[in-house]
C-alpha cells in the first residue's frame, strides 16, 4: 500500500495510468485539428515549429518548439497554425495514420511536428485526478522546459517498443512528467487553488502531510488542528474551504483510495487492509468502504479479479 508523507507522490502513485501515445502530427501550410473531450489527461509537446492551442474556456496559447502542455479532463480543443484556420476532426485523421505519422499538407522542411499522448485512469481515481489543474503550459524557455521536453520524447520512444522493462519505465516517466508539470504550474501561479494549493499552506499542509504519513492513526480534529497551529474551529473551516471536504472525511476518502488499490492488485487480504488503514474490525472497514465506494470490499475485489 502507498504510504507517503508527500501527498502528491502518494496520489500519483495510486493513479496507475494506462498510457497511449498517438501517431505524431506533421503539418505544413494552414491547418487546424479539433479534438473531442477526453478523460482524463492529455499531454503534448511541440517537437518542431509552432502552433496554437485553443481550449474552450481558456485563452489561446501560442506554443513554440520545445513547449509542453497538459490538459486535465479537457473539453473540445483545437491545435492550429492560425486562429482563422478551419479545423477538421482529429479521429479520421489519426485513423488514417501511416507508419505512426499523421500528415497535413505537403511534406516540407517547415513542418510543425507534434507528439501527443493520453493517460487514462480508473474512474474511481477521479478525486486523485483533481490534484491536476485543467491547463498547464510550460514554455521551452521555462527552467523546467528542457527537462519536460526530454521526458516527453523519452515517453514517446518507450511506448510500444516492446523492450524488456518498458512498462516500468513508462510508469516512472509518467510520474516524473506529472510531478514536474505540477511544480512548473505551482511556480507559475505562486500558490495554486484547491488541494494542491492547500499543500503549500503552512498550517493545512502540515495536517495533510501528517495524515498521509500515518494513515492508520486514529486522528482527531483536535490533534490535526494542533499540528496546524490553529484552533479547532479555524482549522476545520480553513481545511473545508481549501480542500473541499472536512478533515476527517478527507482521511476516510484517502483510506478508501488505498484500500481500492490494494484490493484491485490483490496485494493484501481484507483483514490486512483493515489493520493497515486504521480500522479495528473488518465490519467497521466494510461499512466505511460501502459508504464511499458503493460495494463491499469483497464484492469490489471479486469484480476486480474478473
Amino acid at each position: 500500500m502507498v504510504r507517503s508523507g508527500d501527498p502528491i507522490a502518494a496520489a500519483i502513485g495510486l493513479l496507475r495510468p494506462d498510457i497511449a501515445v498517438d501517431a505524431s502530427l506533421r503539418a505544413a501550410g494552414e491547418w487546424a485539428v479539433r479534438f473531442e473531450p477526453f478523460p482524463h489527461v492529455k499531454v503534448g509537446g511541440v517537437m518542431r515549429g509552432e502552433c496554437l492551442l485553443i481550449v474552450e474556456g481558456h485563452e489561446s496559447v501560442q506554443m513554440g518548439q520545445g513547449d509542453v502542455f497538459l490538459l486535465c479532463n479537457p473539453p473540445p480543443h483545437v491545435l492550429a497554425s492560425t486562429p482563422t484556420a478551419v479545423p477538421r476532426a482529429a479521429k479520421p485523421l489519426w485513423d488514417g495514420a501511416t507508419n505512426g505519422v499523421v500528415r497535413i499538407g505537403p511534406e516540407s522542411e517547415e513542418d510543425t511536428v507534434l507528439c501527443t499522448g493520453y493517460f487514462a485512469f480508473d474512474t474511481e481515481s477521479q478525486n486523485l485526478i483533481d490534484v491536476l489543474p485543467p491547463l498547464v503550459h510550460v514554455s521551452a524557455t521555462d527552467p523546467r522546459g528542457r527537462l519536460l521536453t526530454h521526458v516527453t520524447e523519452l515517453l514517446a520512444d518507450e511506448v510500444g517498443n516492446g523492450a524488456v522493462g518498458s512498462a516500468m519505465v513508462q510508469d516512472h516517466l509518467v510520474q516524473i512528467l506529472f510531478v514536474h508539470m505540477l511544480r512548473a504550474h505551482a511556480e507559475q501561479v505562486g500558490r495554486p487553488t484547491g488541494w494542491l494549493g492547500a499543500l503549500g499552506d503552512d498550517g493545512i499542509g502540515r495536517a495533510l502531510r501528517a495524515m498521509h504519513a500515518d494513515v492508520a492513526r486514529r486522528w482527531t480534529l483536535d490533534e490535526l488542528a494542533a499540528i496546524s497551529l490553529m484552533s479547532r474551529s479555524a482549522f476545520a473551516a480553513a481545511f473545508k474551504r481549501q480542500v473541499g471536504t472536512a478533515p476527517l472525511e478527507y482521511l476516510i476518502e484517502w483510506r478508501m483510495s488505498l484500500a481500492r488499490d490494494a484490493l484491485r492488485r490483490g496485494t493484501a487480504s481484507i483483514s490486512e487492509i483493515t489493520s493497515a488503514i486504521g480500522y479495528r474490525s473488518e465490519s467497521a472497514f466494510s461499512t466505511a468502504f460501502r459508504r464511499v465506494v458503493g460495494s463491499s470490499p469483497k464484492q469490489f475485489r471479486d469484480a476486480a479479479r474478473r
